[in-house]
C-alpha cells in the first residue's frame, strides 16, 4: 500500500520510545487518592490563562476536575458491584471504564454506574469517551484485521492487559479542529487542522494536528487518537489511530476556561456553588508526537473511520444518560431551594417538580432501553442500539435546558444578584444581608445562599459545561442525531404496516 508522507526536515527522530518503556513509567491505580498522585510530578505543558502552569495537579482551578475523575475510582472501592467487573483478559476484577463489554447487562450497568457518578459529582466526570473508545475498538481493530490481514486486534487487546493491570484513564482524542468545513482533511489549506501521520520509521510512526474540546484531556494517563469523520483515499494519511501517554514529548496542552471558573481563585467556597467537583475541556496540541507501532491500531485503512465513527456515536450518545445523575441534583436543588423559600407547598412547584422528573427519567428510559436491546458485533462485543441511543443524545439536546429553566424558576431572581461572600462576611455588610435574605426561620441563610449558588453554578456557571453545553454539542450536535435517526427510522417497513392495515394492495410501484 503506497503512503504519502509528509517530508520533515526540521526535527530530529529522537522520540522513538518503546511501548515497554512508555508502560514502565505506570504504577498501578488503586484508590482515588493514588489516581491524585500519579498526575503528580509529570513532565507537561499546560497553559492557563496567558501563563505556563508549573503544578496543575494544585491549581485551584484545575483541581475540581481532577476530583471528579478521583470519584471515579472510589466508587470502585465503595460500590464494587456497580463500578467494577470481571475481566477475562486478565482474570480479574477490573474499574468498569476499563471493562470490555461481553454483554448487554454490562451496558445497562455502565449506565447505572454513569447516573450514579452524576449525582455524586454534579459535573461531568470526564471518562465516558475514553470507554466508549475503548469499546468501539474491540470491533474495528478485529475488522480491518479481517480484512487487510492486520494485527490491529492483538495490539488492542494487548494494550488493554497493561491498561486494566494498571487502571489508567484512557481519554478521547476524536475532534480535530477542521478548518475549513466545506473540505476534507487533504483538502484543507493547513494540513495540521486534522490529524495526519508526518512521517513513519521502523519503530512506529509521528503524528502531527490537535485534538479540541477534550473532555479531561489534562487528567488522561492516556490519550486515544482517531479519525474524527468519513474519509477518502487521498485522506490516507489522516486514517490514523493511536495510543499516546499523556505526558509524551511534543504535547501541548491549552485549558479552556468556563463561566465564572475565576471564582475558584476566590477566598471562600460559597460563590463557586459546587467547589469541590468541575468539569475540564483542552486544546490538545501535538507536535510530531511519536507512537510506536505495538500502539498503532489504525494506519492508512481509510475505508473504516466513518465506520468507527458511527459505532462509537452508538455507545457516547447513550453514555449520555450520566446527565441523568446532574438532572437529579438539579431536581433536588430545585426541591430544596422551594422548601428553603416556603414555596415547597405550592400545588404549581409540585407539578414543575414532576415536570423535571418527567423529563430526567425520559433520558434514562431511553438509554437503558438503548442498552437492553444491544446488538452482538464479529469482534464479539456488544453495541448499544444505534436508533435508541440517537434518541437519549437528542432528548439530552433539548430537556436539561427546559429542567435548568425550571429549576431557576423555582429559585427565583435572587440566584442571579446574590451578593458574594465576601460581603456576607462584611462586618457592615454582612449582618444586613443576613437579616434581609432570611427565608424560614429553621432554615439558615448561608444554607440558603449555598443552595442557590449550586443552581447558579449548574445552570449558568461552571459546571453549566457539563450539564447544557456539552448536553448540545457533545457526541455530536442535534443535527447530527437527526441525520442518523433518518437513516435508521425505515419509513418504508411502517409504510407497509399501514397498507396493511388498511387494506391497500401494493403493485410494483408501491402504489394500489
Amino acid at each position: 500500500m503506497t503512503r504519502n508522507t509528509e517530508a520533515v526536515n526540521s526535527i530530529e527522530w529522537t522520540r522513538e520510545e518503546s511501548a515497554q518503556a512508555r508502560w514502565s513509567r505506570f504504577s498501578p491505580v488503586v484508590t482515588g487518592s493514588d489516581y491524585v498522585e500519579s498526575l503528580r510530578g509529570r513532565k507537561v505543558t499546560v497553559y492557563l490563562f496567558g501563563e505556563q502552569i508549573e503544578n496543575p495537579i494544585d491549581h485551584p482551578i484545575i483541581r475540581p476536575s481532577i476530583n471528579a475523575l478521583k470519584a471515579t475510582y472510589d466508587l470502585a472501592q465503595q460500590e464494587p458491584e456497580l463500578a467494577t467487573a470481571w475481566s477475562s483478559l486478565i482474570e480479574a476484577p477490573v474499574n468498569r471504564f476499563l471493562h470490555i463489554v461481553g454483554s448487554p447487562e454490562d451496558l445497562v450497568a455502565k449506565n447505572r454506574m454513569q447516573r450514579r457518578l452524576g449525582q455524586l459529582t454534579g459535573t461531568c466526570f470526564q471518562r465516558c469517551a475514553g470507554l466508549d473508545t475503548v469499546s468501539v475498538l474491540h470491533s474495528i481493530t478485529y475488522d480491518i484485521d479481517q480484512k487487510h490481514g492486520t494485527t490491529y486486534h492483538q495490539r488492542y487487546l494487548d494494550f488493554m492487559k497493561h491498561a486494566q493491570r494498571n487502571n489508567v484513564i484512557i481519554g478521547a482524542g476524536m475532534t480535530d479542529p477542521k478548518g475549513d468545513r466545506g473540505k476534507r482533511p487533504s483538502e484543507q489549506a493547513d494540513p495540521d487542522l486534522f490529524m495526519h501521520v508526518t512521517h513513519r520509521t521502523d519503530l512506529g510512526l509521528y503524528v502531527k494536528g490537535a485534538k479540541a474540546h477534550m473532555t479531561g484531556g489534562l487528567n488522561s494517563h492516556w490519550i486515544c487518537v482517531m479519525p474524527t469523520m468519513n474519509m477518502s483515499e487521498d485522506d490516507r494519511d489522516y486514517a490514523v489511530v493511536g495510543m499516546v501517554p499523556g505526558d509524551a514529548q511534543g504535547l501541548t496542552y491549552i485549558y479552556g476556561r468556563q463561566s465564572c471558573d475565576t471564582r475558584a481563585l476566590e477566598n471562600g467556597d460559597i460563590d463557586q456553588g459546587n467547589a469541590k467537583f468541575g468539569g475540564q475541556e483542552t486544546l490538545v496540541v501535538f507536535d510530531n508526537v511519536f507512537i510506536p507501532w505495538e500502539h498503532v491500531l489504525m494506519d492508512g485503512e481509510y475505508e473504516f473511520a466513518q465506520e468507527m465513527v458511527s459505532r462509537f456515536t452508538a455507545y457516547h450518545r447513550a453514555s449520555y444518560v450520566c446527565k441523568t445523575g446532574l438532572g437529579d441534583v438539579m431536581v433536588g436543588a430545585a426541591a430544596a431551594i422551594a422548601e428553603y423559600n416556603g414555596a415547597d407547598q405550592a400545588s404549581h412547584v409540585k407539578d414543575k417538580l414532576v415536570e423535571m422528573t418527567h423529563l430526567n427519567e425520559t433520558i434514562y428510559s431511553s438509554a437503558i432501553a438503548s442498552s437492553h436491546e444491544a446488538q452482538q458485533l464479529d469482534s464479539g462485543i456488544f453495541m448499544n442500539d444505534l436508533m435508541l441511543a440517537n434518541i437519549c443524545k437528542h432528548n439530552v439536546t433539548r430537556f436539561p435546558y427546559e429542567i435548568s429553566r425550571l429549576a431557576q424558576d423555582l429559585a427565583g431572581g435572587l440566584m442571579v444578584t446574590l451578593p458574594s461572600q465576601a460581603d456576607f462576611e462584611h462586618d457592615v455588610a454582612g449582618p444586613l444581608l443576613n437579616k434581609y435574605f432570611k427565608g424560614r426561620r429553621d432554615v439558615s441563610v448561608e444554607d440558603r445562599a449555598r443552595m442557590l449558588r449550586l443552581i447558579e453554578n449548574m445552570t449558568m456557571g461552571r459546571n453549566a459545561v457539563g450539564y447544557l453545553t456539552e448536553s448540545l454539542h457533545g457526541a455530536g450536535s442535534p443535527q447530527a442525531q437527526r441525520i442518523q435517526i433518518n437513516r435508521t427510522m425505515d419509513v418504508e417497513r411502517k409504510k407497509a404496516y399501514a397498507k396493511n392495515l388498511a387494506g391497500i394492495i401494493a403493485t410494483d410501484r408501491g402504489n394500489p
